[in-house]
Formats: C-alpha cells, structure tokens, sequence
C-alpha cells in the first residue's frame, strides 16, 4: 500500500527543501515528525505539514495508523519561478527569479 500527499506551489527554493527531505527519507513517519519539530527552518515546518497530511490521508482511507509506516519518498519539484526585477545602478533592471515548489511524500508498508 502506498499513500501520498502533495503540497504545491511553495514559495520556497527547491534547493533548501531538499536539504530537509533528504534526512527524513527511509525514516518511519513517527521519528521523522520528531525530527522536523526540532529543525528551525521554513522546509521543515512545510515538509512536516505535508507529512501530517499523508499520515492523515493513511488514517481516514484506508482505516490504519500512520505512524507506523516508512516514508518511502519525499521529493521535492520545481513549480512554476515568479520573474521580477530590482532597480540597478543608472537606471537599469536586475532580474530576480522567486521559486517555487512541490512537496510530495509518499508512505508505504514495510516490505
């Protein structure tokens, strides 16, 4: 059995999610929800948001504990880059790219 959740359009960089995800994979979903408490950053605090929904989605579907079960992906993908532009010296244009992202988490039974 696998169960997924999906958060989309993030305004986070993909590359600072991923630092996150890649402690928590392979992880049971209880010591991972432990592990995001304690990290003081943005990524954790949705990554866990995002487990918290899979786990959900665990317990209202399919009528089993979610805690038990192994996360066996958490990816993280590029969403659509905002383009904007900041004033530069004489009068010209810097461009600033805001990223987005997806927040995908998967939970399966031990195999």
């Amino acid at each position: 059995m696998e169960v997924q959740a999906l958060t989309k359009y993030v305004r986070l960089s993909p590359k600072k999610a991923r630092e996150i995800t890649r402690e928590i994979q392979g992880l049971r979903a209880w010591k991972a929800q432990q592990i995001l408490r304690f990290i003081p950053r943005k990524s954790a605090r949705l990554v866990a948001k995002t487990l918290h929904s899979a786990i959900a989605n665990v317990e209202n579907n399919h009528n089993r504990p979610g805690e038990d079960l192994i996360i066996s992906k958490a990816v993280i993908e590029q969403g659509p880059t905002l383009k904007r532009f900041r004033a530069g010296a004489r009068g010209s244009a810097k461009p600033i790219k805001k990223r987005t992202s997806h927040i995908r988490i998967v939970l399966s039974d031990e195999d």
